[in-house]
């Protein structure tokens, strides 16, 4: 299986490399990408007894210095103690300017090492190695870092681009199905705001041999975006399909709902919302009607609905990123490869997320 790369134009601009056996690579890569240097890598208690001596390994191999630095695994741990326990690792460490921090895992792990790495120093280079499908088809690629605060998700963070990622596609042969799932509905929403034909390959379902395919179609239709956009002014905030409720989701739980699951029925009851309340086009109304995002979503192994109430959603939805005074802007799927930016007032979000809430 070929390897694919994907160049993103930001600032600075890098390589995103796609295939099989690139983490027994990433060191006589990494070294072509940002030189040979104290590399401290960051990984999850879950993802490191897989991958970390391997990538050490690589590392050490091609004349790296290696640290490494393992935090327990899950969203719960995404907060301001996990990013001060990586702080003092990489000061104790004694990295300089000249070092860079490797972010070994899946969007937890970007996170937490993409913002350490923001911070450290005010900013060092760091590079990311997802290991998980959404890692893959979103968060390793645009430079969004951040943590969750009690008040709801991601609400601390920075813009830092990674100087490079490196996304081995094997370590995504052995993921477990809920986690699969995870990143497939990245993929999935991908489809919704990039064509019918991307839609269409997912909709039935994720075939593994055309994954690494797709993979590179979401990564490079996100580049695009980021490019037009890297500091979400606009265009890029279409990124966020589904995760106003989602994210919603996610805070009404505990964080005990995965990240993609929400953001899938989100993701439905944003879609039933468009067409309950009349905001599609004419020539979407067969495509919502045959309910094609619900039964997609449906055919990934993933929830359309969920059993919080809009009034605890929309509650939970108040600390939201996008929100702005008294509105917040939504994402409104047209039709299948185009979706719009709505803004409404604050007080108006029950109403539209009642108009797609269906109990599960």
């Amino acid at each position: 299986m070929s390897i694919q790369t994907i160049h993103v134009r930001t600032n600075p601009e890098y390589d995103v490399v796609i295939g099989p056996g690139l983490l027994e690579e990433c060191g006589s890569r990494l070294r072509e990408t940002v030189g040979l240097c104290h590399m401290a890598v960051v990984s999850d208690s879950n993802v490191a007894p897989l991958y970390l001596e391997r990538v050490r390994t690589s590392l050490e191999r091609a004349g790296f210095t290696v640290s490494t630095c393992v935090f327990h695994a899950g969203e719960a741990y995404k907060n301001f103690n996990t990013l001060s326990d990586i702080l003092e690792f990489l000061a104790g460490e004694q990295l300089t300017r000249t070092d860079c921090v490797a972010a070994l895992g899946g969007g937890v792990t970007g996170d937490m090492a993409g913002l350490a790495a923001a911070l450290y120093l005010r900013g060092v280079k760091y590079v990311q190695l997802p290991t998980t499908l959404l890692a893959a088809v979103d968060s390793s690629v645009g430079g969004k870092t951040a943590i969750d605060l009690r008040a709801g998700k991601n609400l601390a963070g920075a813009f830092m681009q990674p100087a490079a990622v490196l996304c081995d596609t094997d370590c995504l042969k052995t993921l477990p199905p809920h986690v699969f799932a995870d990143g497939a509905a990245e993929a999935l929403k991908t489809g919704v705001l990039c064509s019918e034909e991307l839609f269409a390959r997912i909709e039935p379902g994720l075939s593994m041999s055309e994954l690494d395919e797709i993979i590179a179609q979401c990564v490079a239709f996100k580049a695009g975006v980021v490019e037009r956009d890297e500091k979400e002014q606009g265009e890029r905030k279409l990124l966020n399909l589904g995760h106003t409720v989602g994210h919603a989701i996610e805070k009404c739980s505990g964080f005990t709902i995965p990240h993609g699951h929400a953001v899938a029925a989100g993701m439905a009851i944003m879609a039933r919302a468009a067409e309950n309340l009349g905001w599609l086009t004419d020539e979407a109304k067969q495509t919502f009607e045959e309910g094609r995002i619900e039964s997609a979503v449906e055919n990934l192994g993933l929830p359309s609905s969920t059993e919080y109430p809009p009034e605890a959603l929309a509650q939970a939805a108040l600390s939201d990123k996008k929100r702005a005074g008294d509105s917040i802007t939504i994402v409104v799927p047209s039709k299948i490869g185009r979706c719009e930016l709505k803004t409404i007032p604050v007080s108006e979000l029950r109403s539209v997320i009642e108009a797609g809430w269906a109990p599960e």
